[in-house]
């Protein structure tokens, strides 16, 4: 991942923490899938609180001139995949998360700890 590609990353990981997601994790799969280099998987405690975090991360990153090449999910809420190319946001509540286990299908991924995605660490229930 370029330097402004990681940049973007830590600025939709710190908008997510700004409203208050926790269990934020980033992830390294350009090794393991030709369609991203990293994502970005962080939970919610309400359907109210996914959208409000989905839409912190458009806001911040529209404001550093990024835009989205999809979106899904917006009308359900209870999880929004918001696709930039070179990284792909996920968010979800506590129990889509649990239910789809996307932390555990990309077990092989490089970590991204909180250093690297500039939140703090406390973040994380």
């Amino acid at each position: 991942m370029d330097a402004e590609a990681m940049d973007s990353l830590r600025t939709a990981a710190r908008a997510a923490a700004d409203k208050k997601a926790f269990q934020i994790v980033g992830l390294g799969v350009s090794d393991l899938t030709s369609y991203t280099d990293s994502l970005l998987i962080c939970s919610a405690g309400s359907d109210r609180q996914v959208t409000a975090i989905a839409n912190e991360v458009q806001r911040q990153l529209k404001e550093a001139g990024r835009r989205p090449l999809h979106v899904e999910g917006e009308r359900r809420s209870d999880w929004v995949l918001l696709d930039y190319g070179e990284f792909v946001i996920h968010v979800f509540t506590e129990e889509r998360r649990a239910y789809y286990g996307l932390d555990g299908l990309w077990g092989d991924a490089q970590k991204l700890d909180a250093v690297a995605l500039g939140i703090n660490e406390s973040y994380p229930r």
